[in-house]
């Protein structure tokens, strides 16, 4: 990091922005390496991919 880049306002908007990038560009490496991957909808885990366990024992809230 530059001298520069500190001297900017780090704002909400911005590390909200910076943190999608991030998890998008993980997902896309994972379905191109063939991993699965796990998101929460409606309180429960739910697996993504073609080698994704077909079914969880429990879930839990994320923390």
């Amino acid at each position: 990091m530059t001298i520069d880049q500190i001297s900017q306002p780090i704002t909400a908007q911005t590390v909200l922005e910076a943190l999608t990038r991030a998890v998008e560009r993980e997902l896309d490496r994972k379905r191109r390496l063939g991993h699965y991957y796990v998101t929460w909808e409606n309180g429960q885990a739910v697996f993504h991919g073609e080698d994704a366990p077909v079914s969880v024992g429990h879930t839990q809230k994320p923390q």
